[in-house]
This record gives structure tokens, C-alpha cells and sequence, in this order.
């Protein structure tokens, strides 16, 4: 048989043997990690559920989801292991220390923007700015006139 015609299942089950090689991994590494559990480590469960584990036992993990409320789940559905911190930002809304030499950003735009052009006028107009607003119709009036009128179209 000729070697170009088996090429391609040589690929074909080269790819397969990869792909299978790094599943193994990814359950080797999972199930260390579910092993190293500890109780008072934070977890999160497959299904998003944050919890501090109470007990370990062959098969299942005996987890406190909030003071007092106990729940048995299996190995197997801890999705990760959390460290103090992560968990404490988590589920207590613990803020990590702030720089307080870095910068500081402001809540809103005012300050990113020039204090002169941001301001707005809010005073009423006086009759003097009135007759500068009167000027300005005029002149845009004139230039109307000279051209065509609203509604006109061009004639061919």
C-alpha cells in the first residue's frame, strides 16, 4: 500500500492521541486540586454555588453554603478551589487594600474636561445679548435671499 494513501489516518490518530493526552491532564489537574481541599477553604461548585467546605470524606465534601446551612455535595462537583482573599472579594465584598499613592480617578467627567468650556450658561439673556442673537437671524436671512428660497428646486 502506498505510504500517501495512509497518511492521512496517521494524522487523523495523531490528532486523537493528543486530544485525549491533554483531557487526561485537565482531569488530573481538577482532581489534584479537589484533594488538597481543606475544610475552611472557600470553593465554588460547578453550578456557581460559592461555599466554605466543613468536612471531607472518600466521595463527598460536606459544604456550609451560608451560617448554619449545611449541604453534602460530591467531589466532583467543586468546579475550583479559591483562596482566602478571592473568596473574601467574592462572597463578602472585601475591597483589597487601595493605592493610595497611585492615581486617583475621579467619579465623572467634570474634571477631565477644561472648567471655561464645560461651563454652561444658565443666566437669562439681557437685552443687549438679545440684539446679538437679532443680528445673527438677519445675517442668515440675507444669506437665504440670495440663494433659493425653502421648497424651490432647481428648473432643467
Amino acid at each position: 500500500m502506498n505510504p500517501v494513501t495512509l497518511l492521512p489516518f496517521i494524522v487523523l490518530i495523531g490528532a486523537m492521541f493528543l486530544m485525549t493526552r491533554s483531557a487526561k491532564k485537565k482531569q488530573a489537574a481538577a482532581a489534584a486540586m479537589r484533594n488538597d481541599m481543606q475544610p475552611g477553604t472557600g470553593v465554588r461548585t460547578i453550578g456557581g454555588m460559592y461555599a466554605t467546605v466543613k468536612e471531607l470524606h472518600d466521595d463527598t465534601v460536606l459544604l456550609e453554603v451560608a451560617p448554619g446551612v449545611h449541604a453534602v455535595y460530591a467531589k466532583n462537583a467543586i468546579g475550583a478551589v479559591l483562596d482566602d482573599a478571592e473568596y473574601n472579594r467574592i462572597v463578602h465584598g472585601d475591597d483589597p487594600e487601595l493605592d493610595v499613592d497611585g492615581a486617583v480617578v475621579p467619579d465623572d467627567a467634570s474634571s477631565l474636561t477644561e472648567a471655561d468650556d464645560a461651563k454652561t450658561d444658565l443666566v437669562k439673556k439681557t437685552e443687549s445679548d438679545d440684539e446679538d442673537v437679532d443680528t445673527d437671524a438677519e445675517a442668515a436671512d440675507d444669506k437665504k435671499s440670495e440663494g433659493k428660497a425653502d421648497g424651490e428646486a432647481d428648473a432643467k
